[in-house]
């Protein structure tokens, strides 16, 4: 029997809305996608300006594995929709205390590269790379699972696990298990900022972050991370999804407790269930009334702890630096005192942190011949009132402009030829983030598995959540989880048979082969 007579609207075309799309589409219901902006892929698209092409967010493409799966549940290979390549060095460390490390997926080279800095934690390189693989393969489950009460949580498999996942650790306790130089603990612990914490309030479950660059590989697309969204985009269609525009949801329409539809400065659309897939916190406060919500009313997501922000600039510049690595993190001499300004005391650093991406030495699609691209990411605080941003915005550029000789770069302001600039206040208006917290809300032990917002929303019917800001979190290989968990309950819900194979092993071996 068809089940194109069941209706789904699917509220955002970010990552998670893209892939649920495509796994419901695939399984015979009409979907039709939703979108406020022009080009789709939220955080995960592509400004395009002057013959520049930059990644808005993610740029670090982990874990294809995932999305391999949704493609093939479609019928198309991702290998074949958007080529990649498997990055040797992964990203160059240039620590502010002083020795630079180049992170590498050869073991013997990455032996060799820590010896250089503390020979000590060379020899316990092994030892934490086989604890994490053991501790990857024993959480998968729970990744790849909804998570709706705390009943999930007293399962006999979840209690033999926490020697293991050592909750009461943070993530740079952990690390001295293994490594006793504090650079080489920063090494494999700034992924937290994936999620936007700190290593040294981070749970230490997440050591797997770094484990799994190592183990599976840092890819770029070509193209970049938005070549993958427009991919979704095109798979989506391809199976019945009709996209819907600038046009962006006022609110969602109610009988009772359920969500019948949702209502765009267009028109109304009628829906049997609607996926949210925006920012969680400011998406409810504008689309769900907040008499309609027993748990997640506006007076508890304002007590909730969000992530940190980013301050952006992308820089399409005259001529190139071939000899700065494709990923380059500079982490500042006081590490410490950079998250502490950043999460306690809401201020800007005078020595920040920061992200580059040079991705013109990996793909000479970004830039016009003779020319490249530069990607800057310098986390901050989300929006607060210690901070001015109409008044520190051109102070904290040029600062970023000058951080920028710490790894190498220089005579920046002289070439660029484009540039485009986003603040927290920025990511709020035009991304519509709560507090412009780039990674939603934080990834603690009070608000992870049942204690995030649930897959299948709890506190109105018919609606579901996709992306960070729901089990499993953020970043996009679990943002992908994420679109799997929800569509399956939607359409258990539906009682409509998902058309798709069961989610595989998140530790099968990887398929590319790493290139120079």
């Amino acid at each position: 029997m068809s089940n194109r007579g069941r209706k789904v609207v699917i509220a955002g075309a970010g990552p998670g809305g893209l892939a649920a799309a495509i796994l419901l589409a695939k399984s015979g219901v009409d979907v039709t996608v939703v979108e406020k902006r022009a080009v789709v892929g939220g955080r995960t698209s592509t400004i395009e300006q002057q013959g520049y092409k930059f990644d808005t967010g993610p740029t670090f493409f982990l874990y294809p594995r995932v999305l391999r799966e949704i493609f093939a549940a479609a019928g198309r290979d991702l290998d074949t929709e958007v080529p990649m390549t498997r990055l040797d060095p992964q990203y160059k460390l240039v620590f502010g205390a002083g020795g630079e490390l180049e992170a590498t997926p050869n073991v013997e080279k990455m032996e060799q590269a820590v010896a250089a800095i503390s020979p000590a934690d060379a020899m316990r390189l092994h030892a934490f790379f086989s604890d994490n693989r053991r501790k990857l393969e024993r959480f998968i489950p729970f990744l790849e699972s909804p998570f709706e009460s705390w009943r999930d949580l007293a399962k006999v498999r979840m209690l033999k696990m926490l020697p293991l996942l050592r909750p009461w650790r943070c993530l740079d306790s952990d690390l001295r298990s293994y490594f006793q130089d504090e650079r080489i603990r920063l090494g494999f612990s700034f992924q937290s900022k994936y999620l936007g914490m700190s290593p040294f309030t981070c749970p230490s479950l997440f050591s797997i972050l770094s484990f799994l660059e190592y183990e599976h590989g840092v890819f770029h697309p070509t193209g970049g991370c938005g070549a993958v969204s427009k991919a979704m985009a095109r798979v989506a269609e391809d199976l019945g999804v009709k996209f819907l525009m600038e046009e962006a949801v006022e609110q969602l329409i109610f009988e009772g407790r359920r969500a019948v539809g949702l209502r765009t400065a267009k028109g109304s659309l009628a829906a049997d269930a609607i996926v949210v897939n925006a920012d969680f916190a400011e998406a409810m406060k504008r689309m769900v009334p907040n008499h309609l919500r027993r748990r997640w009313t506006d007076e508890r997501i304002a007590r909730k702890r969000f992530s940190c922000s980013t301050f952006m600039l992308y820089l399409g510049l005259e001529g190139r630096y071939d000899n700065i690595a494709h990923h380059t993190i500079y982490l500042a001499r006081d590490y410490q005192q950079n998250l502490r300004d950043i999460e306690r005391d809401h201020r800007l650093s005078e020595d920040p942190s920061f992200y580059v991406q040079n991705a013109s030495v990996t793909d000479e699609t970004l830039a016009p011949k003779g020319h490249s691209t530069l990607y800057m990411l310098l986390p901050v605080t989300h929006e607060h009132k210690n901070v001015n941003w109409a008044k520190e915005e051109e102070r904290f550029r040029a600062l970023a402009l000058r951080q920028l000789e710490k790894i190498g770069i220089t005579d920046v302001e002289q070439r660029i030829r484009f540039e485009k600039r986003l603040t927290p206040v920025s990511w709020g208006n035009d991304f519509g983030l709560y507090k412009g917290a780039t990674f939603s809300m934080a990834h603690n032990l009070k608000q992870m598995l049942h204690l995030r917002p649930h897959n299948r929303f709890e506190d109105v019917d018919g609606v579901y959540l996709v992306g960070g800001g729901t089990h499993p979190g953020s970043g996009l290989p679990v943002i992908f989880e994420s679109a799997r968990i929800t569509s399956r309950l939607l359409l258990e819900d539906m009682r409509v048979e998902p058309q798709w194979e069961p989610a595989g092993s998140l530790t099968g071996a990887p398929a590319y082969e790493a290139v120079s």
